[in-house]
């Protein structure tokens, strides 16, 4: 089997990862939502917490997506700054009164990360230059 035959993929295998990582990203949206809003607002954790869970879980799984699927996404500026906004969660515990505006700093972080142009997202920060991985599973 040449390499080519190997790395692509059947239209099914397609359709199965492209549903399975787009269903994880909405849950992760979700989660998100609802811990953000309840950490904005300065609502009772206990009335938030199991969206915190779900963003918390469905991040790890599209963070392991990521790095299985290519190890590279880890140098990439897409992942160091995904691993930055872990870091900034980290800042909850010593910072717990600015909960609020690091919660908005990583909504915006995450913006960037998602819809910023391909050249940034994919900036390696070990070469100093762009490099492409495998192609990728939209979602």
């Amino acid at each position: 089997m040449s390499k080519k035959q190997h790395q692509e993929v059947s239209e099914f295998q397609f359709w199965l990862q492209r549903l399975g990582k787009t269903s994880l990203r909405a849950l992760h949206i979700v989660g998100i939502v609802g811990a953000g809003g309840g950490l904005l607002l300065g609502i009772e954790q206990s009335l938030w917490i199991n969206y915190w869970i779900l963003a918390m879980t469905s991040g790890v799984a599209l963070f392991a997506w990521e790095v299985i699927r290519d190890w590279r996404w880890l140098i990439q500026l897409k992942g160091v700054l995904t691993i930055f906004k872990v870091l900034l969660l980290g800042l909850f515990i010593p910072m717990a009164d600015w909960k609020p505006e690091i919660t908005i700093f990583i909504v915006l972080l995450s913006v960037v990360v998602s819809h910023g142009p391909a050249g940034l997202r994919h900036y390696s920060v070990v070469h100093r230059k762009v490099i492409h991985g495998k192609k990728e599973i939209k979602g």
